[in-house]
């Protein structure tokens, strides 16, 4: 079921990253094991380039969704989120970048969830629905 009434934007409280390094500006929806959130691509961001998101963008925003599942979990039980790093990547398949002013949604699947290690399936769609990429990842939370 999700817990997400109406898309959240100020997200900042739920992740560990700090602008200018935020990759996540809108958490769509929440389940225990399912996360979708958006991004608008601005020309202030850091992984901005030649008019397009780059691939190391749209990679730390696919790692940075999943920290907003994590964050958005801790604060449900009123508890301080945690720091965490990508320990994997696996399976990238980047179709297409994003451009200026495009918003796009990162849904994260979490397969498995073990003493602080999650592993997850992640896809990212243009505002079209278009898949713009695709890719496994293990994320860990530092202790």
């Amino acid at each position: 079921m999700n817990l997400i009434k109406k898309p959240i934007k100020d997200i900042r409280s739920l992740i560990p990253q700090k602008d200018p390094f935020v990759m996540v500006d809108t958490l769509l929806s929440f389940t225990e094991n399912t996360i979708t959130a958006g991004l608008t691509v601005l020309e202030n961001n850091i992984f901005f380039n030649n008019g397009i998101l780059v691939e190391s963008g749209l990679i730390e925003n696919m790692a940075q969704t999943v920290a907003l599942h994590t964050g958005y979990d801790y604060f449900l039980k009123n508890e301080q989120a945690p720091t965490g790093y990508i320990g994997s990547i696996k399976k990238i398949k980047i179709k297409a970048l994003p451009k200026l002013g495009e918003v796009i949604i990162t849904k994260v699947k979490i397969l498995q969830e073990f003493m602080g290690v999650t592993m997850v399936e992640i896809e990212v769609f243009d505002a079209q629905n278009n898949q713009i990429a695709v890719g496994n990842m293990k994320t860990v939370i530092a202790k």
